[in-house]
């Protein structure tokens, strides 16, 4: 089993967790109140800024050309969501240029950049992988029975098609092939992974 997988399997608790979680089923089934929708719309914007900033650290850092080429393409990826943040924030009525970021994004933004900045490009790719293989694992999810159609339809379309997926693959690549195995990349992983549920946590509380 690669790295990548062996990580994502130890930590499958927490992604049902997240899929089970009512803000997730709120959104696959289309009953979500739309404030709870549009502060994490605010939330997640703030946060792919930081995740696309990780990126660039991360490319800066790679040991090689092909590390940098991928991590940069991944943070073009993350500028092209943040496009449709942009259309989602439009249609709910959302500044994203007035977005306070909550705790738990904020404890989420800081733990992902002072890693990149301090780890390994393995241990940031690590720190990153729970996102973006959790929003596939959601989507795909969410999909699995033909995709709704709601007022959340794009989002479960974004994350359960089949575009989303290289980018996942791409990144837990980086992870293979740079990652170390030690109790510090286990922990980093669980921590992104906790990150992620508390992260849906705080939009369904507001």
């Amino acid at each position: 089993m690669s790295l990548s997988n062996e990580l994502w399997t130890a930590n499958h608790d927490l992604a049902l967790a997240c899929l089970e979680h009512p803000f997730v089923q709120g959104i696959g089934d289309g009953t979500l109140q739309s404030e709870k929708f549009g502060y994490y719309v605010g939330q997640d914007a703030f946060f792919l800024e930081a995740f696309a900033r990780a990126y660039s650290i991360a490319a800066a850092k790679a040991p090689d050309w092909q590390g940098f080429t991928i991590f940069h393409d991944l943070a073009s990826g993350v500028l092209e969501e943040l496009k449709l943040h942009e259309n989602y924030a439009h249609q709910w009525g959302v500044n994203l240029h007035d977005v306070e970021p909550g705790t738990a994004t904020r404890r989420y933004t800081d733990f992902l950049l002072a890693t990149a900045w301090t780890g390994e490009v393995g241990l940031t790719a690590a720190a990153m992988s729970p996102c973006m293989r959790l929003y596939a694992f959601l989507g795909t999810s969410l999909a699995a029975d033909g995709i709704p159609e709601h007022r959340y339809t794009n989002w479960i379309q974004t994350y359960g098609g089949a575009e989303f997926q290289p980018l996942t693959q791409q990144l837990d690549s980086l992870v293979d092939n740079y990652a170390v195995d030690s109790s510090k990349l286990h922990s980093t992983y669980r921590y992104a992974m906790v990150c992620e549920y508390d992260f849906f946590e705080a939009a369904w509380m507001r």
